[in-house]
């Protein structure tokens, strides 16, 4: 195991987490374990959402790589309906509660992928409500691919909980894709306001080319059409002991070490083994520099 691996470990030891392990949920889930949350999946709940047209289930799965998966199959909506239509579309990836925007998309040359196969409805259930069928009342780590209404699900969440969300995963648009769709202007002034800073952004695009000239494609610059973005909560924000033990694990996935060393530092007097973490996220840094140095002079 590595120093990077060791430290983590340590962390979620801590008693802390002994009756509340980490909990991520996962809208639009692939069925796959999300890449950052591989190292620590075994420690962790994760509640996971993906809409299809089976019967609905909550299934607890034990041998899923996490301490415990809960998968439901609704679709989620940020307020109680009973059925939602559901779009699929020519791409599963673009399939959405909201209708494509044909009009806007049309200019753009991924817009085949949007359009419309059929109409389905489908039963719908909330965030709170699949908490509560749980019987849990907490979410660290949020991720959604909801296909336009990302912030819509984020604030459905009762603030009680929202506001306890120590990092959050967002795939908003850039350009119209979806009518009355959560734009990425709109988040970044959400994120900002609500003491979450950007911890990675992974801008991606297509080219602004009708489809029927997709011969010349190659020759065209991609333009800026959806973002993907990883927020973390400002340590500033956080009291808690947990939580900000959490935050260290979370920024040290992130690659941002110094945040890390900056919540350890100001988490000196609320307990000692901040002292003892910060020790060991110095070793990491300086095990890296000398391997990164080796690596240059060879």
């Amino acid at each position: 195991m590595s120093l990077f691996e060791n430290t983590i470990s340590k962390i979620l030891k801590s008693p802390f987490f002994d009756n509340k392990p980490p909990v991520w949920l996962d809208i639009g889930a692939s069925g796959e374990i999300f890449e950052k949350w591989k190292l620590i999946a075994d420690k962790s709940i994760c509640i996971a959402f993906d809409a299809d047209e089976r019967d609905f289930s909550c299934a607890a799965d034990d041998a899923s790589g996490y301490k415990k998966l809960y998968k439901f199959n609704r679709i989620v909506t940020p307020t109680p309906r009973k059925e939602c239509p559901f779009y699929l579309t020519n791409s599963p990836y673009c399939s959405s509660t909201l209708l494509p925007d044909t009009e806007k998309l049309s200019s753009w040359m991924f817009a085949p992928l949007f359009e419309i196969e059929r109409t389905i409805n489908l039963e719908s259930t909330t965030i709170n409500d699949c908490l509560q069928n749980v019987n849990l009342n907490y979410i660290d780590w949020y991720k959604v691919d909801s296909q336009g209404i990302d912030l819509d699900l984020f604030l459905s969440i009762p603030d009680a909980i929202r506001k306890n969300v120590l990092a959050a995963d967002f795939e908003p648009g850039i350009m119209d894709a979806y009518i009355g769709e959560n734009k990425l202007a709109g988040l970044l002034q959400f994120l900002d306001k609500d003491n979450f800073w950007i911890s990675s952004f992974d801008v991606k695009g297509t080219q602004r080319l009708d489809p029927k000239y997709s011969l010349y494609r190659n020759i065209l610059h991609e333009s800026p059409c959806w973002a993907g973005i990883t927020s973390i909560k400002e340590y500033a924000s956080v009291s808690e002991v947990r939580s900000r033990l959490l935050l260290i694990v979370f920024s040290l996935i992130e690659n941002q070490w110094g945040h890390a060393l900056q919540i350890c530092e100001s988490s000196l007097e609320l307990d000692s083994q901040f002292k003892i973490i910060h020790t060991e996220i110095f070793a990491i840094i300086n095990e890296q520099e000398a391997s990164r140095n080796k690596s240059g002079k060879l």
